[in-house]
């Protein structure tokens, strides 16, 4: 059966739902075979489609060809199309990426903002498929990474209509059809990994394993079974391991000890929170870490509060109160708390991002929360008390700053607003012998 019966079979089982005269599909061109041969294929079923090319500038003059030849291709078939030019060397360095990374990425960003509610297709075969589930499998990867390219990432919007056929088929239907495509010379310099892999590896274990392409193609249907089973039993894990309240996940420690297999428990609750693998064990470390003691990532914060890990979204509030058992240094949102007890008292009490106070009156465990309505405390150097919301009014805090305000505790008293002032209470007095330094160290 030819590619083009092949193609039209696997196009209506798969995907004619997702296209229509009103809602086009966005193809990207680079001018190359593969995707030469899906806008021809495309046009000869009468699929409606549109043209987006991206010229990265890589290639000097040869770029400049690639995106005439890409246009010429789409007054030839009489569709839109959308070029995009980067300098992505430069962007490359700015973003601090690999250009492959940073092609990658400028690319499918470009790709989402000029698509709107249509899908893209790339024109990924077979061949790269297998390749990706082997680069996976060398650099260390989970099954996930094992089942290669998805046919369909219904998230991003992206389809793959040529996933289920090689190379060699599609080489054959451009001889064939005589479809005219123009050669990227860098696909035959080896100073990339897939490169490298593609030209000089995969051909050397063919040599002595000659199904070696369709074994890892087999392997990748078999291991995305593997996951679907995988991902079924993890969820029903999960399930009864975490507790959702709010924003926040509530993990009790002791049963996340108990798993076991706690490593791959452990990357599972964290992954989708902008951890790395890498970062497992000293996620697994930190559940017998103090209380307090935390990990973050750009965008969450994972922490241990007594007997609880708690995973919540940075700079959201979520996280409202820590309590504090013992001296020591405890994490939050908005930065640090470092607390000392000291057997004496300090010679200066003039001391940048150190406030002391007396111990005496001071019990443990302390409790570490955000301010809230009706709380008071006696500000330093004065004998009444004062809401915290009028000071913060009067050190015309803007709406942002006062939501950054924590308060330290003690058996129901507040000690201190942290960074602002101590409550006068608990001041350093000529009598006192202990005290208690309290050392905050912002994020910003």
């Amino acid at each position: 059966m030819s590619l083009y019966e092949l193609f039209g079979r696997y196009w209506q089982r798969h995907y004619q739902s997702m296209v229509s005269n009103d809602n086009p599909l966005f193809v990207g061109v680079s001018g190359g075979i593969d995707s030469v041969v899906l806008i021809h294929l495309l046009r000869s079923h009468g699929i409606p489609f549109s043209i987006a090319h991206v010229n990265y500038q890589l290639r000097g003059a040869e770029s400049n060809r690639d995106e005439s030849f890409v246009r010429a291709l789409a007054n030839h078939f009489s569709v839109p199309i959308y070029v995009q030019q980067f300098d992505t060397i430069h962007l490359a360095e700015e973003m601090k990426m690999s250009v492959q990374e940073t092609a990658r990425k400028l690319r499918y960003d470009w790709f989402k903002t000029i698509a709107g509610s249509s899908y893209i297709a790339t024109a990924h075969h077979a061949n790269d498929n297998a390749e990706t589930a082997l680069m996976y499998f060398l650099r260390g990867t989970g099954i996930e990474g094992l089942t290669g390219i998805p046919g369909r990432d219904t998230k991003r919007k992206i389809i793959r209509p040529l996933l289920s056929f090689t190379r060699e088929q599609i080489q054959e239907y451009a001889t064939a059809q005589k479809i005219e495509y123009v050669e990227d010379s860098s696909n035959t310099k080896n100073n990339y990994t897939r490169n490298l892999l593609r030209n000089i590896v995969l051909p050397e274990i063919e040599k002595a394993f000659p199904r070696t392409i369709q074994n890892i193609l087999h392997n990748i249907e078999r291991f995305e079974e593997i996951n679907s089973v995988y991902h079924e039993a993890v969820t029903m894990r999960l399930k009864k391991l975490i507790t959702v309240k709010g924003q926040e996940l509530h993990i009790p420690v002791l049963k996340w000890q108990q798993e076991k297999q706690l490593s791959t428990i452990t990357w599972e609750i964290i992954k989708a929170y902008g951890f790395t693998a890498a970062q497992v064990p000293e996620v697994i470390k930190l559940l017998g870490a103090a209380n307090g003691s935390s990990i973050k990532t750009d965008s969450h914060i994972l922490f241990k509060h007594r007997l609880w890990m708690i995973m919540a979204p940075l700079n959201s509030g979520a996280i409202s109160q820590i309590l504090i058992e013992t001296p020591g240094t405890t994490h939050f949102q908005e930065g640090s708390v470092t607390i000392r007890l000291l057997e004496n008292k300090p010679d200066s009490l003039q001391k940048d991002n150190i406030e002391y106070l007396d111990a005496k009156n001071i019990q443990f465990p302390l409790l570490l929360r955000k301010y809230k309505t009706g709380d008071y405390f006696y500000p330093l150097g004065m004998a009444k008390k004062k809401k915290i919301s009028r000071f913060l009014i009067d050190l015309k805090l803007s709406l942002t700053e006062k939501e950054k305000v924590w308060v330290l505790e003690s058996d129901k008293k507040i000690i201190a607003l942290l960074g602002l002032r101590i409550d006068n209470r608990f001041k350093v007095q000529p009598q006192t012998v202990s005290t208690l330094a309290i050392t905050l160290q912002n994020n910003h």
